[in-house]
């Protein structure tokens, strides 16, 4: 192998090269690579720290929901509780009311009962007059005999 001036330039030219390289080339893209690197990892752990706030999120979500779910679960409870209130009033309301109605209808009822009674005694006190007017074959005066009538009226 013959080692010329040619090859010996070439190893020089290289070499300098690489020094400057080394001295002006690599430290920038050192750099920019070390940049990205610092970026990429501010940018994972942004998405760690936005998954743990989704997550959290959701828990919160999750428990708004099940708070709500329980607050409707009360109130409609109490409004089932509140109509049945309401439907026992309207009976207990509805039974009083009957009763008052029965009772007028006893109160009447026995009313007309006396005032048949005493229309029977008066009809009857008649037929007793003129049934004695014809065993007498003379009139009874009923004005006379009124006190003799009503007590035969109150016997009947």
């Amino acid at each position: 192998m013959n080692i010329n001036f040619t090859l010996v330039g070439q190893a020089i030219a290289f070499a300098i090269f690489v020094i400057f390289c080394m001295k002006f080339v690599w430290p920038p893209l050192i750099g920019a690579i070390n940049e990205r690197q610092r970026k990429i990892a501010e940018g994972l752990n942004a998405a760690e720290k936005a998954k743990a706030d989704l997550a959290t999120a959701e828990q919160d979500v999750q428990q708004e929901l099940d708070l709500a779910k329980t607050k409707a679960a009360a109130l409609i409870e109490q409004a089932n509780k509140s109509a049945n209130q309401l439907v026992e009033d309207a009976k207990l309301q509805a039974q009083a009311e009957s009763e008052r109605i029965r009772q007028q209808a006893q109160a009447s009822i026995d009313q007309e009962i006396n005032q048949a009674r005493e229309s029977l005694r008066a009809q009857v006190a008649e037929l007793a007059v003129l049934g004695a007017e014809k065993i007498l074959q003379d009139k009874v005066d009923v004005q006379k005999h009124a006190s003799m009538l009503d007590q035969l009226a109150a016997k009947l």
